[in-house]
């Protein structure tokens, strides 16, 4: 089959975005490594979202090359699903909607103007750090702020009971365990691709099932369904669903947002709330949440 022309595909490669800009390829990966084009890794290749580099070029590159920011974005939080978020959300009243596509989706949106505010765990490979680094110069000329939410334990949800006797990543491949992913756009399947190369596993010898799991909620329903042994996902998200949980790794939780849109109702009335007793008592209730850091400022951008 022949592969299909820029016009026709909803993901561009780089070969491919760059005859639909006409500049060389070699321009596209400078563009890359500055954060100024909208972009996605999956499975260690570089695609394009045909929607978002037709947004940016409909915007004359303003945006995402370090120019002024979008007008006024609509009131949603996109990007990372988190159960208690979710609820706190709803409980707040405070008018935001989410649209929880992955950390990676939701960086993408809140950086071409399509979300207010953006949550995100995106782990660096490299240096351990969170977010800072997937933010990169696409903060530039922004003013965008970036603020501790909580932080949250990650592990392997189980089966009730652990049936399999799964006690860390290598029983995942030596007892044949049924392992539910998240879409490459999550920032739990990037941790999982992350701990599995320190544990020396590749992700090919995974026996994966059918997915991907959008939501923690997803992945942790498939697992009570019986529908897979085991995924990477917060300890949260198991105590709802009844399931077993093997602690591997604690992550931050962030949210980005520009520093005009911070100080209005929307998101001050979100972060009051969470600063309250119920929030508390419900993070508790959840399990597997720590709310020490909440509020702090972990990046303040031009």
């Amino acid at each position: 089959m022949a592969e299909p022309k820029p016009a026709d595909s909803p993901m561009m490669t780089t070969r491919e975005v760059a005859a639909y800009l006409r500049i060389k390829e070699r321009k596209v990966y400078e563009l890359i490594k500055a954060g100024r084009i909208p972009c996605r890794r999956v499975t260690g290749k570089w695609l394009f979202p045909k929607r978002d580099i037709d947004a940016w070029l409909a915007q004359g590159a303003h945006v995402l090359s370090g120019g002024p920011a979008p007008g006024h974005p609509p009131a949603v939080i996109a990007g990372s699903h988190d159960p208690l978020l979710e609820w706190s959300v709803r409980e707040s009243g405070c008018a935001l909607a989410m649209l929880a596509g992955g950390s990676v989706d939701g960086l993408d949106r809140f950086v071409a103007g399509e979300a207010l505010v953006c949550g995100l765990h995106l782990i660096d490979p490299e240096s351990g750090e969170y977010n800072l680094s997937a933010l990169g110069a696409r903060s530039e000329g922004q003013g965008v702020v970036m603020i501790e939410w909580v932080r949250r334990e990650q592990g392997l949800v189980l089966s009730p009971g652990n049936p399999l006797g799964i006690t860390g990543l290598a029983d995942l491949v030596e007892k044949k365990a049924r392992v539910i992913k998240r879409q490459p756009e999550a920032g739990s399947q990037v941790l999982l691709a992350h701990l599995l190369s320190e544990a020396g596993i590749a992700e090919t010898a995974l026996n994966r099932v059918s997915g991907p799991a959008l939501t923690e909620g997803d992945l942790a329903e498939a697992i009570s369904e019986g529908k897979a042994d085991a995924g990477l996902g917060v300890r949260a998200a198991a105590h709802q669903h009844h399931l077993d949980f093997l602690p591997l790794h604690w992550e931050r939780y962030d949210f980005v947002i520009r520093r005009r849109d911070y100080f209005e109702p929307p998101f001050q009335r979100l972060l009051a709330f969470c600063r309250g007793a119920a929030f508390a008592a419900r993070a508790a209730e959840l399990e597997g949440y720590d709310c020490a850091g909440l509020g702090r400022v972990v990046f303040n951008g031009s």
